[in-house]
Formats: structure tokens, C-alpha cells, sequence
């Protein structure tokens, strides 16, 4: 990391000054507040994992809502909310998932080395509340996206410190909340860390195996929302995905056409990933951006994928700033989070059922850029003086 004061990266890392630190704690607290006041249960898609509690608890399935896509093991994490009054939900979901989402955060910046007292610290936060629009809709929604948001980043700085095993164990507790990280299996499996990986599939798959026990449905997932999902026939949801699978129907590209092309995008990704993986420059960079490649690769072909889902990848790869190669430092990774700026309404898309198109503009760009750099875009990151390779973590060693 270039620290000198003839580089941007020697003024982030500095120590932010209290004023910058009250601005922030200001635009948290009314984001919070806010959303306190204007949801219940925590918000609309909290409500419904804790409304699929409550089912279960006065004997019914879980599953007799189709919009509840979680394993077996999230109802029985639910289940403390749903005996929760519901005025209760509405203060301490909220800040709960401000505090998580700045939990991820600082977890991210300490992957790459950069100081939680920093200037990056508090602007890049500051910037992620004020200016990133899914960081507000997350908050106001309480979606379970949450827990991968914090779930990832410290991952990776686990792996990053040697912790293979923790990291895995870390994955898999956050796939039996919610199934969103199960691609990250495959840095596993490049890793060929197979100890952690078996723990990452053993946690989900026990906890859902024990929990399904417990439902008067057990297979409920299996014959009802797995179907659901590979289906994506819900023309409700379909308004609001950013896949280029159900975005390009609604352009008129035939579905026979646009799922093999998002797929093959998809694919195409995990290459570009793996090639990250294999590539030159900080442990770091290689961790964060080849996971950022396999998430953003399975958002382009996953049923359901919502903008807010970006929240899992962005802050790692806008932690790795101060860093001479890294991702965020090219023009692309920031023009495709324009159509993400709140209060900007953009012609004939002022509809809020077409934002989905925005949001694909955001993902596939961002897709993009994060698989250009992974195949040609790594060189500077090698080079002396284009980082610090003298902090570089072994991740490969045990």
C-alpha cells in the first residue's frame, strides 16, 4: 500500500478528524431513525422470515409462503424474533443491521490493512450510506443479504491470517441464515483448502438437516421453494430482479436466449476469477477480487438477484482503494455505480418497477470491470512500489 504524501493512498490512510467522524455517526443515525419510524418487524423482507417463524410456532409450514426462500435452519434463527413484540423489531432490527453492515465494513479494511481510524475508514462508509442507494433500501427492507455483507469480509480476512478452517466455518453459519454465499465455495475449492470446504458444507447441511426435523413440512424447501427459485415465475419479483436473465425478457429477448447468455456471462466469470486467483499482486487484492468475480459472476444467473445484493462485494473491493492495482481505482467500477446515486431520477425509468434496469446496468458493468481486471488488469499490483508487497499474507500457507 503506497502511504507516501505524493499519493491519494498516504491521505486515506491517515487519521480522520472528529468532525468527519460526527458527520458519520449523524447520517447513521438518521438513516436508523428513519427507517424505525416508517417499517415494522424490522422491515418488509425481515417480516417475512420472522412471519415464517410465527407460522411455524403456531404449527403451520414455513413454506406456505413462496416468498420465504431460506433452508430449514433460518426458521429456528428467526424464532427468538418472532417472540419479540413486534414495536421491539422495529428499534432493534434496524440498528442491527447499520451496526452489521459497519461491522463488514471495518472487516473489509482490516483484510486490507488499512487503519479503522483512517480517512477510507469514515468517507468510504459515509460514502456507502449517503451515496449508494441499496445501503439505504437494505436498512429500510431488513433483508438477511445482511448477514453476507458482514459474513464475507470476514471471511476472507480469517483466510487472510491462515484461518482456513474459521473462514469455512464462517460460510457456512451465513448459507444456513441464507443461501447467498454458496458460490464462495468455489475459493475454496481453489484454494483446495478441502478441510474448510467440508466445514462449509457440512454447517449448512446439518443445521438444515436438524432443523427440518422440527417442521411439519420437512422437505418443504426441496418441493416447494427450490422449484420456486429455478422456476422464477413470480411476476411480482421478476419487476424488481437485476439478472440479465430477467431483465433481457423484459427488453423482448426471448427467455430461451437470455438464460443462456446470462449463464455463459456467469461462467465466463468464474474464469476470469480463477485467473485472479492464479495471477500476480497482494493477498489481499487476489482474495477480495477473486471472491467479488465469483459473487457478482453468480448474480448474473441467480434467481432472485436485487441490487442491494451488491452490498457484498462493493466494500471489499472499495477497502483495497489505497492499493496501486486495485479495482476500484478504475474508471469503470465507479461509472457503474452512477444509476445507484439516491435522488437521481433517470428518464423513463422513473417507474420504481423499472429499476431493475438500472440495477442491471450496475451489475453487469460492475461484473465487467471486476473480470477485465482480473484477466489483464493485475500487473500493477505486482510491480515494486505499486503495493506493499512487503505486507503481503500467505494465504496459501496453513
Amino acid at each position: 500500500m503506497a502511504t507516501g504524501k505524493s499519493d491519494i493512498s498516504g491521505w486515506l490512510v491517515r487519521p480522520a478528524g472528529g468532525r468527519s467522524w460526527a458527520g458519520l455517526v449523524a447520517v447513521l443515525g438518521a438513516l436508523t431513525a428513519h427507517t424505525v419510524r416508517v417499517t415494522s418487524d424490522g422491515g418488509m423482507d425481515n417480516g417475512i422470515v420472522v412471519d415464517a417463524a410465527r407460522t411455524w410456532l403456531d404449527g403451520g409450514s414455513p413454506y406456505d409462503d413462496r416468498h420465504f426462500l431460506y433452508f430449514p435452519s433460518a426458521v429456528l434463527a428467526a424464532a427468538p424474533q418472532a417472540l419479540l413484540p413486534r414495536s421491539v423489531l422495529g428499534v432493534a432490527v434496524p440498528v442491527a443491521v447499520v451496526l452489521a453492515l459497519a461491522l463488514g465494513w471495518a472487516c473489509a479494511l482490516r483484510l486490507h490493512r488499512v487503519p479503522l481510524r483512517s480517512r477510507l475508514a469514515v468517507l468510504g462508509l459515509l460514502g456507502l450510506a449517503a451515496g449508494f442507494a441499496p445501503f439505504g433500501q437494505l436498512v429500510r427492507l431488513g433483508n438477511w443479504t445482511v448477514t453476507a455483507a458482514l459474513a464475507l469480509p470476514l471471511c476472507l480476512l480469517l483466510a487472510s491470517r491462515g484461518r482456513w478452517v474459521a473462514a469455512g466455518a464462517v460460510i457456512g453459519v451465513a448459507v444456513a441464515l441464507k443461501p447467498l454465499l454458496a458460490p464462495m465455495a468455489l475459493l475454496f475449492l481453489f484454494a483446495r483448502r478441502w478441510r474448510a470446504l467440508a466445514v462449509l458444507v457440512l454447517v449448512p447441511a446439518v443445521a438444515s438437516a436438524v432443523a427440518a426435523l422440527f417442521l411439519p413440512d420437512p422437505a418443504g424447501f426441496l418441493t416447494r421453494t427450490l422449484p420456486f427459485l429455478l422456476s422464477g415465475d413470480d411476476a411480482f419479483v421478476r419487476l424488481y430482479e437485476a439478472s440479465p436473465a430477467a431483465v433481457l425478457p423484459r427488453l423482448g429477448v426471448p427467455v430461451a436466449v437470455a438464460a443462456p447468455l446470462a449463464l455463459f456471462a456467469a461462467a465466463a466469470g468464474v474464469v476470469c476469477a480463477y485467473r485472479r486467483w492464479r495471477g500476480p499482486g497482494p493477498a489481499e487484492l487476489r482474495l477480495a477480487e477473486t471472491s467479488a468475480g465469483l459473487m457478482l459472476s453468480a448474480f448474473l444467473v441467480s434467481r432472485p438477484s436485487y441490487n442491494h445484493y451488491l452490498l457484498v462485494v462493493l466494500p471489499l473491493l472499495l477497502a483495497g482503494l489505497p492499493y496501486a492495482g486495485a479495482v476500484a481505482r478504475r474508471p469503470w467500477f465507479w461509472l457503474a455505480l452512477v444509476p445507484q446515486l439516491p435522488g437521481v431520477t433517470w428518464p423513463w425509468l422513473e417507474a420504481d418497477r423499472r429499476r431493475a434496469f438500472r440495477d442491471s446496468f450496475t451489475l453487469c458493468a460492475l461484473a465487467a470491470t471486476v473480470a477485465h481486471h482480473c484477466v489483464r488488469g493485475t500487473r500493477e499490483a505486482d510491480r515494486p512500489g505499486g503495493a506493499s508487497g512487503e505486507r503481503r499474507t500467505a494465504v496459501e500457507s496453513a
